[in-house]
């Protein structure tokens, strides 16, 4: 399947090409140099949706005079129970184009428009943190992220939190909580997995979280938190330019007693203080749900996404999301599944969920 094609603009003609092997590097030296550009734009995504769940990846680039001037990943997610779906990025919370120029867009997007119709999908979906077509169908109310600079002082960063929830940091240093960085990812999978079984969602495959860290090796790291030797959560970051990215984290039964997971963000905040990062990233949550309060009560403030579309099949936006009504039941009925079987049916779910 052939999505390459050529137009002219006025700063020159611009080719979308397909992303070979051999195009890793340039891909990834163009994300790192693009300031629209994110973790998620990153070429080893591609990997990582083939390998740890066996989904088709078409990562689309723009060329102009033999340089790369923008990137369009996407991923190719077949479900009988969830849809058919063209994605930017699946498992990502952004996405989309990122270019140097206006010019570079369109044909990127057309381009992706093309290959929608020839994969025969419900709709293509661009996760932007910005309105780039402003004519698509646009879901730009239901999520949020929150990004905040990180202070280049530890006790700063420390004072810079509300006191409410400075005091629940506390109460996790005063419970005697360590934070270690590990290897592995068995206690990641542990402390994520119980935590999104309360919530009513399937977890993602252990594998999957093996994948990311082989693919995107020291840019990609486990913070485990402890009480003595008993697991109390744990956290899987992303590392970006002068950027960290919590992204899965979760807390086992005794993380709400001791504080676990404020701990946790703190201890992650203060060593990438030490680190010299600039940014902290606390990801996307949706509008009126726990994970937002959370976030805002550490001082950080929603900024809107911009998840647009352009329907193929379809013939409304897909709404598959836990506020939706339909999926009440379901919800309450996978949080009562004892732990061990939510393990195991999960990844089957999660798979197709992007």
């Amino acid at each position: 399947m052939s999505v390459a094609a050529t137009m002219s603009t006025a700063a020159g003609s611009i080719a979308v090409r397909r992303l070979q092997p051999a195009d890793h590097a340039r891909w990834d030296a163009f994300v790192a140099a693009c300031p629209e550009a994110t973790f998620f734009h990153r070429a080893g995504w591609a990997e990582v949706l083939q390998r740890a769940f066996g989904h088709d990846a078409h990562f689309l680039y723009a060329e102009r005079d033999g340089v790369i001037v923008g990137v369009l990943p996407l991923g190719h997610l077949r479900s009988r129970l969830f849809g058919n779906a063209l994605i930017s990025v699946p498992f990502c919370v952004y996405g989309g184009i990122a270019a140097t120029d206006e010019e570079v867009r369109r044909p990127l997007a057309d381009a992706a428009c093309r290959l929608a119709q020839e994969l025969g999908v419900d709709y293509l979906e661009l996760r932007h943190r910005r309105r780039q077509f402003p004519d698509w169908p646009c879901k730009d109310g239901l999520y949020v992220t929150f990004r905040k600079p990180i202070l280049p002082d530890e006790d700063a960063n420390l004072k810079a939190i509300p006191r409410k929830q400075r005091a629940m940091v506390r109460k996790g240093i005063e419970a005697g909580l360590e934070g270690r960085i590990e290897a592995g990812v068995d206690n990641l999978f542990l402390a994520y997995s119980e935590s999104v079984r309360n919530l009513g969602t399937p977890v993602l495959p252990k594998r999957y979280f093996q994948v990311l860290r082989e693919v995107f090796g020291s840019d990609c790291e486990v913070l485990t938190i402890r009480q003595g030797e008993t697991l109390v959560a744990s956290v899987l970051s992303f590392y970006f330019r002068d950027e960290v990215l919590p992204y899965y984290g979760g807390g086992t039964a005794q993380a709400r007693e001791v504080k676990g997971n404020d701990f946790m963000y703190w201890d992650l905040l203060r060593r990438s203080c030490a680190r010299g990062l600039r940014l902290f990233d606390y990801g996307r949550s949706k509008n009126g749900t726990g994970s937002y309060s959370f976030k805002k009560n550490w001082g950080f403030e929603p900024e809107p996404l911009y998840y647009e579309f352009h329907l193929v099949r379809a013939t409304r936006l897909p709404d598959i999301n836990p506020l939706n009504p339909k999926y009440r039941l379901f919800i309450a009925a996978w949080q009562r599944l004892p732990l061990w079987l939510s393990r195991r049916l999960g990844p089957w779910l999660a798979r197709s969920l992007g």
